[in-house]
């Protein structure tokens, strides 16, 4: 996959001189070590968007990192969101078709990939076989982005031999670690946000204006949003639920659905439209997709439109939108889940909830008190710059890589 350049220089004035110090400290020690990173689409969900930030931090920096993608089908998807959906817990039977299918994939993308790295780093479940298929030369990590609190035995089952032989495995969370899979070496890095990206950096008033015109919400009534997959486990419905009982008490609030239709969820459009039928003839729900033309850069000024954020999750590897959001300035209303605890600190910048009814409640309650909005985005944005930006996400790798040198 190609990418564009960045430079670390230009984050030293957001993170400081000593961070930027200690990553160019770090870096010297591996310079030229080939890296490559595979994940299964080049766009569409958080994995793409880490992707395109640290693979080109990462030359920077003096190694040689290269980003491939698997060559699927839409069989291959199917297979690998239901496998996906069930290591988050879903109750799902992979049939020997799918798993047929999975292991056929893999083996041809194995047979075209040659290991001529000294860190091989491999992207959540859909290319995991691949440690177990092709002919290993340098020390190989498998990146886990979803949450493993409690997954079906029997896709892990089907997974746990080829995790087994990583030399090391990355988590988001300490909680997300399989507790019946022996491995060998296993982190904690939760995933971060790009500050100088199209989708967070600063927005200019003009770009502002001229992209607000495309959109038919208006930007001076009360703005909920939610942006993300149409995925069971963002539930799309419990948030529109939420919506219409704090249009009860706040009538002329909006509720924006922003997503990008990613290649590897087949499911993404079976539950757009049942989002579709449950909002029914509301003219002020909006659904607004890359379909239509919203990319990073209209999801950056939306999300600065937006009064109060909507993470609802029931389930969550991570969720790099809260993050995006707080970046803004945009206190979160977040499911009490996964990684959605880790970045929003209940009651300072924002909160979590486990209830459609608490949902509600939270996003009434901000709604009405522009002040407490205003001083928990400030304390959101800080809160983001200390724990949840690239630069600390790829010192996070450095630090790794040092740690399992190739033939250790």
């Amino acid at each position: 996959m190609p990418v564009q350049e960045k430079r670390l220089a230009d984050y030293r004035a957001i993170i400081g001189p000593a961070a930027h110090a200690e990553l160019i400290a770090l870096a010297s020690k591996l310079r030229g070590k080939r890296v490559a990173h595979i994940s299964a689409t080049p766009y569409g969900g958080g994995v793409s968007e880490l992707l395109q930030s640290v693979v080109p931090l990462q030359r920077d920096l003096g190694l040689d990192a290269h980003w491939f993608v698997l060559r699927g089908s839409p069989d291959f998807f199917e297979a690998t969101k239901t496998i996906h959906n069930g290591l988050q817990g879903a109750p799902v039977v992979l049939s020997d078709e799918m798993i047929a299918t999975f292991r056929h994939l893999n083996e041809a993308n194995a047979a075209d990939f040659t290991d001529d790295y000294d860190y091989v780093v491999v992207h959540d479940p859909q290319p995991a076989p691949l440690v177990s298929l092709c002919e290993r030369r340098g020390t190989w990590i498998w990146r886990c982005h979803i949450d493993l609190t409690n997954p079906n035995a029997s896709l892990l089952g089907l997974l746990k031999p080829h995790l087994e032989a990583y030399d090391a495995a990355i988590f988001s969370a300490t909680e997300y670690q399989p507790r019946d899979v022996a491995l060998r070496r296993a982190y904690i890095v939760p995933p971060a946000i790009d500050p100088t990206s199209p989708k967070n950096r600063h927005v200019y008033d003009e770009e502002r204006e001229a992209l607000l015109e495309r959109f038919a919400f208006d930007p001076d009534r009360p703005i909920l949003s939610q942006v993300g997959r149409f995925d069971p486990w963002k539930d799309p419905l419990g948030v529109i639920d939420a919506y219409r009982m704090v249009k009860e008490k706040i009538p002329d609030v909006q509720l924006l659905f922003v997503s990008s239709m990613a290649l590897d969820d087949p499911e993404g459009w079976l539950w757009f439209e049942r989002t579709a039928r449950h909002a029914g003839e509301d003219e002020d729900i909006h659904f607004l997709t890359d379909i239509r033309g919203v990319h990073s850069l209209e999801v950056n000024v939306i999300q600065r439109e937006t009064d109060v954020a909507l993470a609802k999750s029931l389930r969550e590897g991570f969720g790099l939108v809260v993050s995006e959001s707080l970046w803004k300035r945009v206190p979160v209303v977040g499911g009490n889940v996964g990684g959605i605890r880790l970045q929003i600190r209940d009651g300072r910048t924002g909160y979590l909830v486990s209830t459609v009814r608490e949902a509600a409640d939270r996003a009434t309650e901000l709604l009405r008190a522009p002040d407490r909005r205003k001083a928990m985005g400030k304390a959101g944005r800080e809160y983001v710059r200390r724990h949840y930006l690239i630069t600390r996400y790829v010192r996070d790798y450095l630090r790794i890589f040092l740690e399992c040198p190739p033939g250790a």
